[in-house]
């Protein structure tokens, strides 16, 4: 009995400490930082100054994840490629878009900079690279404020509660050769988690991935927004040079030409059918 009594003793130690553990007030973090990436010595929010760019429709694009603060951070490559392949997709509806390659995260070097970033478009010969980041906390006890994600643009502050999890992934699109940053979308997400000890990592699994999910849901429209404002914005703006590849036709107006040229064929083939 007595020896009974020591192990429930044990037990009971080593679940107390585990709770505590688990309930520290920082409480989970994933993160993968665009401003780490590519600007690893930066002590403040980069300056980008103004300059020429010249695309080349079709563009070739690539989609990755930006490099996470370590190896093990929570979100798994088959997790990653999921999210890029849905990015992709709402790309690829678009003419003026070529090829779109999904880069694996083992090819972006952390704290890699521009110049991991050219490499990686030579190797999978793009000229545009969509980088996704994000930021995810599990919070373990009410929060006050808590900073979420350190943005190319600003920080994010967001409110925390028990057992929420909070997600940010931002899309940022640079064109390579100019390292301009052309237009970005973020996407965030709120999952309220349950506060029952039973299944609770589980819990805290599947909450992690639904929120990356949601986040994704959210920036998928606000990323055609403004790729849609993107393409208005560069019309008259001296800062961009568009000047289409061999055997491109392009859409927008040329289309619009293409549709009147064949309602006035139509028209003619009409009248002469009546003269007949």
């Amino acid at each position: 009995m007595r020896f009974l009594k020591a192990l429930l003793i044990i037990a009971v130690a080593a679940g107390l400490s585990g709770c505590v553990g688990w309930r520290a007030p920082d409480g989970a973090k994933q993160t993968g930082s665009l401003v780490d990436y590519l600007y690893p010595n930066a002590k403040e929010a980069p300056t980008l100054a103004p300059t020429v760019v010249k695309l080349r429709p079709p563009v070739k694009v690539g989609i990755a994840f930006v490099p996470g603060a370590n190896w093990n951070n929570g979100l798994s490559e088959a997790a990653k490629i999921k999210l890029l392949e849905r990015v992709r997709d709402s790309f690829a509806k678009h003419q003026y878009i070529g090829k779109i390659e999904i880069i694996p995260s083992q090819y972006l070097q952390a704290k890699g900079g521009f110049t991991n970033l050219e490499q990686v478009a030579r190797m999978f010969d793009v000229e545009v690279v969509t980088l996704l980041s994000y930021d995810q906390v599990q919070f373990n006890d009410t929060n006050a404020l808590s900073v979420l994600y350190w943005t190319i643009i600003g920080a994010y502050v967001i409110h925390g509660d028990q057992y929420d999890v909070q997600t940010m992934v931002d899309a940022a699109v640079f064109d390579v050769q100019s390292h301009k940053l052309l237009f970005r979308a973020p996407g965030t997400s709120r999952v309220k988690g349950g506060a029952t000890w039973a299944g609770l990592s589980e819990k805290q699994r599947l909450a992690a991935g639904e929120g990356y999910e949601r986040a994704v849901d959210q920036l998928i429209p606000q990323l055609q927004t403004e790729l849609d404002g993107f393409r208005e914005r560069i019309k008259n703006n001296a800062n961009y040079q568009v000047e289409n590849k061999a055997g491109y036709k392009g859409g927008g107006a040329m289309g619009w030409i293409s549709l009147a040229l064949v309602v006035l064929l139509a028209g003619v083939a009409y009248a002469v059918r009546r003269r007949a």
